[in-house]
């Protein structure tokens, strides 16, 4: 093959030759290198020499990056190479792989530093913070608050009592190591709870336990979780287990308790509470109610379900009338212009406070949930009914695979389970909620 001596005008003049794919250029002055053009202008210096009887061809590089006597100087060591039995695309690829097992064994290498700084120095704190922040999106707001409140520190000032906040149940953990929480630190924690507060240590040892299976799975702290001290029998043991609730309003007691919560000045609890015990929903799913939920035209409320992303109950005629009452402050229905989240964040003190002044035993809000399914019995309401509109998962094969109510059927039933107790609670009540006539009010 011919050879020219290699110029940098003749380089960049070379042109490909009319008809083919590609040309090519052999220098004269360093073996084996060549000028490679093809038929869209791309030009590459490349070497070719001979080995084991095998022509090898390899690509140094375009002249745009490789001047002149770079590219010889490649060309050399090349041939050098092979001269000496040596492929150089061989060892390009060893050399390659040495770098990058040189990397590896580097990033192997911060990573146990990382392992053995974590585990000298993460608390249960620190990696329950980072729990709450990558779950929170997945969980509900009323699961969410108790994740904060199980960890808070506690000596905050009240919003409506001059008394401290308490620590939370968890509080205690905070800041040991993760490394170093042990069975023996839970029972222990355990026993003392035991006196003082069961039932939200009960819950709390189920989120600990929670948490500490995320830790099992987490990249980093895999490494440091050995076992799974929330799951500590005797810890359960000495909390023992949750008695069966049994809060709840009887018929005779109906009209001493709408009386005392009607007489509650603030509108927004006095219609939550009443509602709450008409609807048989959950608190928060009817705190979090929106107007765009209230369907006043076919009446029908949206309720944001635990179970299932939601679901439709049908909006009777008290409960409507009650939602026409309260002013539209902003999109909650149960609004407050006190709270942070603007909507009803606790109805419960004014709840107490009404049932003390009525004379009145121990109901919490989960109760009126309790009394509303409880109630229903006397109307004859079918369980299946009563259990779509609270919202309880369908039990049984029928119900599961078979049933499937409209809501004007729940409506039908529901709108009889509100003019009995209404009847019971002595209230007068036509039936015809007054049409809303909603604005927006500011404030």
């Amino acid at each position: 093959m011919a050879k020219i001596n290699f110029t940098a005008p003749k380089v960049l003049n070379f042109n490909c030759e009319n008809g083919k794919s590609r040309s090519f250029l052999w220098d004269s002055d360093a073996p084996g290198l060549g000028l490679r053009v093809t038929d869209t202008g791309a030009k590459s210096y490349i070497f070719q020499a001979r080995l084991n009887d095998q022509v090898i061809r390899i690509t140094i590089g375009s002249p745009d990056a490789w001047l002149l006597p770079a590219a010889r100087a490649e060309a050399r060591r090349m041939k050098v190479m092979m001269d000496g039995g040596q492929d150089p695309r061989q060892v390009k690829a060893d050399s390659l792989a040495a770098v990058q097992s040189e990397r590896e064994a580097k990033d192997a290498e911060k990573a146990v530093l990382v392992v053995k700084e974590a585990r000298e120095s993460v608390t249960v704190g620190m990696a329950w913070t980072e729990y709450i922040t990558e779950r929170t999106p997945r969980w509900s707001i009323r699961h969410a608050l108790d994740h904060d409140h199980m960890m808070q520190a506690g000596g905050r000032q009240r919003l409506r009592s001059p008394k401290l906040t308490e620590p939370g149940p968890l509080a205690v953990f905070a800041n040991i190591r993760l490394i170093d929480l042990t069975n023996a630190h839970v029972e222990t924690w355990a026993q003392a709870e035991s006196l003082t507060r069961p039932t939200r240590a009960r819950l709390a040892l189920r989120l600990l336990k929670a948490f500490i299976n995320w830790c099992a799975d987490h990249t980093l702290y895999k490494t440091i979780v050995a076992n799974n001290p929330a799951k500590s029998k005797k810890a359960r043991e000495c909390l023992g287990k949750a008695g069966v609730k049994n809060d709840v309003l009887q018929r005779e007691q109906l009209p001493v308790w709408f009386a005392a919560v009607q007489s509650i000045g603030n509108p927004v609890i006095n219609a939550y509470l009443q509602a709450l015990l008409i609807t048989g929903a959950r608190r928060e799913e009817l705190a979090n109610l929106q107007w765009d939920d209230v369907d006043f035209k076919w009446n029908s409320l949206r309720l944001h379900d635990k179970v299932e992303d939601f679901r439709m109950v049908p909006l009777t005629p008290y409960v409507s009338y009650l939602l026409t009452g309260l002013q539209r402050r902003n999109d909650w229905v149960f609004s407050s212009p006190t709270s942070q989240s603007g909507r009803l964040a606790e109805p419960r003190l004014a709840h107490n406070d009404a049932l003390r002044a009525a004379d009145l035993p121990h109901l919490t809000l989960h109760g009126l949930r309790r009394s509303f399914a409880s109630l229903c019995e006397w109307t004859e309401t079918p369980a299946g009914v009563a259990a779509q509109i609270q919202g309880h998962a369908p039990q049984g094969v029928r119900e599961q695979n078979y049933i499937r109510r409209p809501l004007d059927l729940l409506r039908m039933w529901h709108i009889k389970i509100e003019a009995w107790i209404l009847e019971q609670a002595q209230i007068e009540f036509s039936g015809v909620p007054i049409k809303p006539d909603l604005q927006v009010v500011k404030g």
